[in-house]
């Protein structure tokens, strides 16, 4: 415990413990000496006073005169402390009695005087001796006794309360003065250790403050030798510490402003990144959409087999190049944060159905087998997001299976649901599995072969599930395939409807009006010719101006299809909203970019547009005009009926 006392109380301990136990040596031991005295003190009276009764009363005992003997021993009670007072003969006998006392226990001559001590009281025993009569000229010899024998003896008991009164007054002045030594010692012990503790004190308040960063604060110097060393050495590293303090904070701001100045290079770095990107992927999806157009439009044509053969080359390549660039924007809306996620109830079948379809053919032509078991059950997500996910992690599998089955599953996990792709292929390395979520890794495909895909898929998969608070699980072993998870939200099953839109089967765009507007030439010269192919009434415009003048408004097209960046800042917003108050209503509307900003798709959802991004795959723009075709068609009919 005193391993935890500060200064001061150790301090006062050393000053107050030598003084405590000297003075209650020395007040102990006087004590002791005065009780002793006391003690002899009453000892001593207690014997006189049985020698001077005994001697008053040899002359009654030995005439045997009890009335003299009982009035010497009445006398004696008159004594201070006397309780009672015995007369005894030689053979023990009592003669007399004067006040409370009481025979030896066993009646015997004594011969010589004793001191017994009882409960509440001191007896003392004194013999009566003869006294010895020198006749020299009556012829008796010098010296010679009456009696060879005691002629009896006197018992006293004197009570011990004064005694004990005494002996109580003297211990207690004992205490009294070792309580005024232990005061004073403290007293003084606290007065002498000011002077040591004191400065220390103070240091250790001053180190304290200083470590809670006052650096200003000094120790007052006080006292001389060590103490003094120590509040000037501390004084002096005070002053170090708070120069070295501001040389650092000097060094802190500097660095800061360094940091500032390069932190804002850098975001105007990656603004003019951003630009660059977007421009660059506006200029390239420009004549992408076009060659993609004008492949699509190559391969309606009829062609020998070895031209044959190079449009499929050549559309294989494009459809490459389409690939990247779409990845590319993924990551890069994914990594800029703009996109955002559509969280809605849905049913999952529908997913699951979509993903069979688009697979299954690509599947059975690499020999693998491609099943996916019902599910029932509705989900908390953005359904086209979902099924993206899961796009890639089925492409990924049936890439990287030689042969065997892709299976996609739901099991139960809690009040979620886990949506897994299992394959049968080569599995993966424990250290390996984090690996392949990155970017452009193939572990597989070190010569980069383009059928094995970019790299990019799993990337997408880990951004997208974070993006919809997901959580992405993986197990795998080599030579056991893998196993891609996905837990997803379970939600109640909403009210879906009851009729859903015909859509128009393939070749029906036959005599369809379109209206399309395209600042860029081979763009617009590439999208005339797909529709024409697909036997559409196509107008052609460059602006909006132009879409304007070639507006018959008694035959106003069926579907408008339009660029959303313009010439002259004018957007395909403003196409959309002229054309609409000219005919006089909103024409079925198509949106077509080449920018990855979210603002163009945030826009395009509030108007309930469909946006395409540049290039456009001739299929879905095909899919999206039937799709918007049926609508109406299932409006008209609506309206017929009413």
């Amino acid at each position: 415990m005193i391993r935890n006392w500060g200064v001061r109380a150790r301090v006062v301990l050393v000053a107050v413990a030598p003084a405590i136990v000297l003075g209650a040596f020395m007040i102990a031991y006087f004590t002791h000496l005065r009780l002793a005295d006391l003690e002899q003190a009453y000892s001593d009276r207690g014997r006189a006073l049985a020698r001077q009764v005994a001697t008053a009363t040899e002359y009654a005992v030995f005439a045997n005169n009890i009335e003299d003997l009982q009035r010497l021993l009445d006398t004696s009670l008159r004594e201070e402390g006397v309780l009672g007072v015995l007369a005894v003969d030689a053979s023990g006998r009592a003669l007399a009695r004067a006040g409370r006392v009481e025979p030896p226990p066993a009646s015997a001559p004594v011969s010589a005087a004793s001191q017994q001590g009882l409960a509440q009281t001191v007896r003392f025993f004194e013999p009566i001796e003869p006294v010895r009569l020198n006749i020299g000229e009556s012829g008796f010899d010098n010296g010679t006794s009456l009696a060879q024998h005691p002629l009896g003896g006197i018992i006293i008991d004197i009570s011990n309360t004064r005694l004990n009164e005494q002996r109580d007054q003297l211990l207690n002045a004992g205490a009294s003065a070792l309580l005024l030594v232990l005061i004073g010692s403290v007293l003084l012990a606290i007065r002498m250790s000011q002077g040591v503790s004191e400065p220390i004190r103070d240091v250790a308040r001053i180190v304290a403050r200083i470590g809670a960063g006052h650096l200003h604060d000094r120790v007052r110097v006080s006292g001389g030798g060590s103490l003094q060393r120590l509040g000037q050495g501390v004084n002096e590293m005070a002053e170090r510490l708070q120069s070295a303090h501001r040389e650092m904070m000097q060094r802190i701001d500097e660095a800061t402003a360094e940091l500032r100045n390069r932190t804002d290079e850098a975001e105007r770095a990656d603004m003019a990144k951003s630009r660059f990107l977007a421009a660059a992927s506006h200029d390239l999806r420009q004549p992408m959409h076009a060659l993609g157009l004008f492949i699509a439009e190559l391969a309606e044509h009829p062609h020998p087999p070895e031209t044959h053969r190079l449009v499929r080359q050549i559309q294989a390549s494009a459809e490459a190049m389409e690939n990247l660039l779409d990845s590319l924007l993924d990551i890069s809306r994914l990594d800029a944060g703009a996109l955002e996620p559509k969280i809605v109830a849905s049913p999952l079948q529908p997913i699951l159905d979509r993903i069979d379809n688009d697979f299954q053919i690509w599947a059975e032509e690499r020999g693998l087998r491609l099943r996916v078991r019902p599910c029932a059950a509705w989900i908390r997500t953005d359904p086209l997001l979902f099924e993206r996910i899961l796009s890639n992690l089925v492409s990924n599998a049936i890439r990287y299976t030689p042969r065997g089955t892709i299976l996609i599953a739901c099991r139960p996990d809690g009040d979620q649901l886990r949506v897994e792709v299992r394959d049968s292929g080569k599995g993966i390395d424990t250290d390996k599995q984090e690996v392949i979520f990155q970017e452009f890794v193939q572990l597989d495909n070190p010569e980069r072969a383009r059928t094995k895909g970019l790299g990019l898929g799993l990337a997408i998969v880990r951004r997208l599930t974070l993006l919809l608070g997901h959580t992405l699980m993986l197990r795998s072993r080599p030579g056991h395939g893998s196993v891609f998870g996905v837990r997803v939200e379970r939600c109640a099953p909403q009210t879906e409807p009851d009729i859903a839109p015909a859509e128009r089967p393939p070749g029906t765009l036959d005599g369809t009006r379109v209206l399309v507007v395209d600042d860029d030439p081979l763009a617009l010269a590439s999208l005339d010719s797909l529709l024409a192919a697909w036997g559409c009434e196509v107008t052609a415009a460059s602006s909006l101006g132009e879409a304007l003048a070639l507006l018959d408004p008694t035959r106003p097209p069926e579907v408008l299809i339009t660029d959303y960046r313009l010439q002259g800042h004018q957007t395909g917003l403003e196409v959309i909203e002229r054309i609409a108050a000219l005919v006089g209503y909103r024409l079925r509307s198509i949106l077509i970019t080449g920018d990855t900003g979210s603002d163009v798709i945030n826009r395009a959802r509030a108007a309930s547009l469909p946006i395409l991004h540049k290039p456009v795959r001739p299929a879905k723009l095909r899919a999206v005009m039937q799709r918007l075709l049926s609508q109406r068609d299932e409006e008209t009919e609506t309206e017929k009926r009413g």
